[in-house]
Formats: structure tokens, sequence, C-alpha cells
């Protein structure tokens, strides 16, 4: 696993870790589905039905693939090798991309604005620099939009254990910032 996968994972099972106890449970998905509804207002229901189904589904296949001892809760340690492996996670994480990208485009014609990327990106946690440095890593076009597939694609990466230099990336550490000095 690259260094940057194992970052990408850390920084998912801080996010997913949503009412801060140190382990995943099903109340933490509820939570980050709650939160992430809010921001998807304009989205259909449909599209709001299927979001909440990945939040399920993803919940469901931790627990299933990872609590051996039935206790209810995954820790870190048990985590981070699993959600990294696309024999294990990889169906889980396409349905999760295909739901959260779907909620990015309300109106259906295939592009997300900025405001709505950023909304959804902080309802689940993300630093609002590092979401501002993503959407620029997926390099929108001159009204400020990225396609569907482009948001899709991007979150299946982000949880590849053998990329990186990915857009993704950017949501890990601080974006780089250019200093000037004025002579």
């Amino acid at each position: 696993m690259r260094t940057e996968a194992a970052k990408r994972a850390e920084l998912v099972f801080s996010l997913f870790d949503a009412n801060g106890n140190g382990v995943l449970d099903s109340g933490d998905f509820d939570l980050m589905t709650d939160r992430v509804l809010e921001a998807a207002v304009a989205s259909s229901a449909e599209d709001r039905q299927a979001i909440r189904a990945a939040f399920r589904r993803y919940w469901t296949t931790l627990a299933t693939e990872l609590d051996a001892d039935g206790d209810g809760v995954i820790t870190v340690e048990e985590f981070r090798p699993f959600v990294l492996d696309p024999r294990r996670f990889g169906a889980t994480v396409t349905e999760f991309a295909r739901a959260l990208s779907a909620l990015g485009d309300p109106d259906g014609d295939g592009l997300i604005e900025r405001p709505l990327f950023l909304s959804l990106m902080t309802a689940i946690g993300f630093e609002e620099a590092n979401i501002h440095a993503l959407f620029d890593a997926f390099a929108p076009d001159a009204a400020d939009r990225i396609t569907v597939a482009t948001w899709a694609a991007g979150i299946e990466d982000y949880y590849a254990p053998d990329l990186a230099g990915i857009p993704g990336d950017r949501l890990v550490g601080a974006p780089a910032v250019l200093h000037y000095t004025v002579v």
C-alpha cells in the first residue's frame, strides 16, 4: 500500500467517526448520512435514498468483513487494510461514488457546480481549502463546473491502494501555499 493511500484511509476513518468516539459504529454512518442529506436539499428523493443506501452498505460491508468479535465497532487498525482492498470493498466504493456524485447534480445536467460540491464535501467533514484544491485538480470548466463522472472516478481513485498523485490526495493535507516576495 502506498503511503498516500494509507493517509487517505486514515482521513476517511477520522471523518466517518462522526461521533468522535475513536471507532466506527452504525451511529456514525447515520450521523454522516444526515449531514450529507442536509446539504443535498435540492436532490431528488431517489438520489437521497441512493446515498442513504450507500452509507448503509458502507457500514454493513465494514461490519460484515471486519467485526469478527461482534462488538459492533470497527477500529482504525481493522479499517486501514480493508478499505483499500478493491476485492473486498470495490463494489461498495463504486455504489458510494455514484450516489455521492449524483447528489452534486440535482438538475441532472451531468455537471456539478463548486458551491454544491463544497457543501457536500464540508458535510462529510473535509477541510474547505482542501475541498477547493480537489475541485481545482478536477479541472473545472470556464463556468466552474466538473462532470459527475469526473467526481465519481475521483472517489473511486481515492480508495485505490496503488495510486498516488491523484486529485484526492489534496484532501489529506493542506494545499500548497505560494509565498511571494515583493521587491
